[in-house]
């Protein structure tokens, strides 16, 4: 790793903050007793770990018992989905062709086993149309699931207006005992920069990821609104009131807490004012264009493609020069098939020419021009080359 290394990856995954650190290692070497036990140094895991679940309720304006803690967003999509719609043989879902891999993959099992599939694609500017979810609406529906900010686009998602047609729909059922349409959003991207008010936003299920804001990998939430009947996809003990069976990760737990107790929206401004300033310079190169929304974007977020330019030649050209991006999600990136998110909006080509720009708070204005410099200078070397191929 090269000493001056910037690193704009960070929708990938985040550097752990060191107060979280520091927050956690008392429980890797002092208190770091299996939760479950009854004797006293078990009984204080027990208590980190509540009073984690606590900070975590707080922070979502939900009830700690909303608050099951996983390895993840992807496992917490996974129990989100096949939680509530394990127990049926068949139903309406609808959700979006830009969700995670962890949404689309779950959807297309269920699909299998006779699950009738709605993917909504987004309007050209990669913001998903609340009435499109409307007109899909029928009464086999049981599960909307719609991301609240996507991974790739930084693209933000009409969430509560999602939730108040849905709760009219439901409201609007004419047989008693229709079964309620759940709705789930994955927010593992928005948790650092939107407002996460789980009422306001009027979600049953929502989806947290720690490796996104500054906690350990391997750390992650799932809130389930009470009355929601989520089935446990992992069997064993009695853990997390019985929806994910293992030995809970103490210190990552513990981790995941300070994370969240650290997140500051105060800091979106600067991000923001960055963000805009690589998005300017950088749609001065010819042939240049924008991928997603610019004003519902979220504020660390940039995706730019460049024509006559592949996105993997420029991300290795600039991790030579010790800058770390992307072309798109680290969860589909070693398929090598262009971002099926850019794709859907902009095409194909677009998609083979896009590389994301994820900021966090610990990246700077100075860090910003000299990565717009070695893009400028990366995108005229590349199309030089690839002329010269010809």
């Amino acid at each position: 790793m090269q000493n001056n290394q910037i690193y704009m990856d960070n929708a990938s995954t985040t550097r752990v903050d060191k107060r979280v650190l520091l927050a956690m290692k008392p429980f890797w070497d002092k208190m770091y007793a299996n939760p479950s036990n009854i004797y006293s140094m078990g009984l204080k895991a027990r208590d980190a770990v509540e009073k984690s679940r606590c900070r975590i309720a707080k922070f979502l304006n939900a009830k700690p018992n909303e608050i099951i803690f996983t390895s993840g967003g992807s496992e917490s999509n996974n129990l989100a989905i096949f939680g509530v719609l394990s127990k049926l043989k068949k139903g309406r879902i609808i959700t979006s062709v830009i969700e995670h891999p962890s949404v689309l993959k779950p959807i297309e099992a269920l699909e299998k086993r006779g699950f009738e599939v709605m993917k909504i694609k987004p309007k050209q500017n990669g913001v998903v149309n609340a009435e499109d979810v409307k007109n899909y609406l029928n009464h086999n529906t049981v599960l909307v699931t719609i991301m609240y900010a996507n991974n790739e686009i930084g693209t933000i998602q009409p969430i509560a207006r999602i939730s108040k047609i849905i709760s009219s729909f439901n409201a609007k059922r004419q047989t008693p005992n229709a079964r309620r349409i759940i709705f789930h959003t994955d927010a593992c991207q928005a948790t650092q920069y939107l407002d996460m008010d789980v009422k306001k936003l009027g979600v049953d299920l929502l989806t947290i990821n720690g490796s996104k804001i500054h906690a350990p990998k391997g750390t992650g939430a799932l809130y389930v609104r009470s009355g929601v009947v989520c089935n446990p996809q992992i069997l064993g003990g009695p853990q997390e009131a019985g929806l994910r069976a293992g030995t809970e990760n103490l210190a990552g737990i513990v981790g995941l807490a300070k994370a969240i107790a650290l997140i500051n929206k105060s800091d979106n401004a600067e991000l923001g004012r960055i963000r805009d300033y690589i998005i300017n310079e950088l749609l001065k190169i010819p042939g240049s264009q924008l991928n997603g929304c610019k004003i519902k974007r979220l504020p660390n977020n940039i995706n730019i493609s460049f024509a006559n330019v592949e996105g993997e030649s420029l991300v290795l050209y600039l991790d030579k020069r010790g800058i770390c991006v992307s072309t798109g999600s680290a969860c589909s990136s070693q398929s090598l098939e262009p971002s099926y998110v850019v794709g859907s909006i902009k095409g194909k080509e677009a998609a083979h020419s896009s590389l994301r720009i994820s900021l966090s708070r610990y990246n700077t204005m100075e860090e910003a021009k000299a990565v717009v410099f070695e893009i400028k200078k990366a995108v005229k070397e590349l199309r030089r080359i690839s002329e010269n191929e010809k």
